[in-house]
């Protein structure tokens, strides 16, 4: 049973944009920290963003400044609003929800993962 859910990915040309959505019910959200990861070909995922549950928020360095996460615990959703998107943004993205008790980066940290969204940046 599918408990985390992206949606949002899709195919964009350089420097445009595009916001990932997740959603989940509330019961894996609630106090719980959520990030996103994403993964290229061959390689192990890498974080991306998180954002805890009361707002607080970490970037990788790769995407600070050009990518925002944020939450709406009322809704159960986060978002990853996504600009300046660059072809090596290529990736499929995961969200996944957890205590972030082994650090916000760490993937370790998150019990419940989503099944991904591609997001392919190409013109």
């Amino acid at each position: 049973q599918v408990q985390v859910v992206e949606s949002g990915g899709g195919l964009v040309q350089p420097g445009g944009s595009l916001r990932l959505t997740c959603a989940a019910s509330a019961s894996i959200f609630k106090f719980n920290a959520v990030g996103w990861f994403r993964q290229f070909p061959g390689k192990e995922r890498e974080f991306v963003a998180a954002v805890t549950y009361g707002g607080g928020t970490l970037y990788a360095d790769s995407v600070k400044g050009r990518f925002t996460i944020s939450r709406d615990n009322a809704k159960n959703t986060v978002y990853l609003q996504m600009n300046s998107l660059k072809p090596e943004d290529t990736a499929v993205y995961y969200c996944a929800a957890g205590r972030g008790d082994k650090g916000l980066r760490v993937a370790a940290s998150y019990k419940d993962w989503g099944q991904g969204s591609q997001v392919t940046v190409s013109s």
